[in-house]
């Protein structure tokens, strides 16, 4: 008899992320004008880059971990890095950050269940975060950007 396959917490919180990237990746294949500031200082596009741009850093510092690499977490303010979040994604497309999004998504996914993995580095100057913390942490970016998108461009039907 087969045993039930039981999926860790870990497995489960991926799952979540997974769906939360699709979520968000599928409001930018609707017909908004994503060039519509969602705040005073970002467009939708904006928030594009900047969720990409940290997704790739995460992507990197867990493959670097993930093969015995020491990571190079982003350095200064968060301010500062948010800033060039947007700065180093505006010149990309929509269709181009949405590639970059899921790439470093498939790389997240390749390395968040290696055990081997204990503390992942966010950025200069922060604390550490475990695999499930990081995860839970992004997936709740995300999903805060998402519901704001939404409420700009959805209810005002831009």
């Amino acid at each position: 008899m087969n045993k039930p396959i039981v999926k860790s917490e870990i497995d489960l919180r991926v799952q979540d992320l997974k769906t939360s990237v699709n979520n968000f990746i599928s409001f930018f294949k609707k017909n908004y004008n994503y060039q519509t500031q969602v705040n005073t200082h970002w467009s939708a596009k904006d928030i594009l880059g900047h969720i990409t741009f940290w997704h790739e850093s995460f992507a990197r510092n867990i493959q670097d971990l993930g093969n015995g690499v020491k990571p190079t977490p982003l350095k200064g303010k968060l301010s500062e890095v948010n800033d060039q979040s947007v700065e180093t994604t505006r010149p990309f497309t929509i269709p181009e950050l949405i590639d970059r999004l899921r790439t470093a998504q498939k790389t997240i996914e390749k390395h968040i269940t290696n055990e081997k993995i204990g503390m992942i580095p966010y950025k200069k100057g922060s604390r550490d975060y475990s695999r499930l913390e990081h995860v839970e942490i992004v997936t709740q970016h995300i999903n805060k950007h998402l519901v704001g998108l939404k409420k700009e461009l959805e209810t005002s039907g831009r």
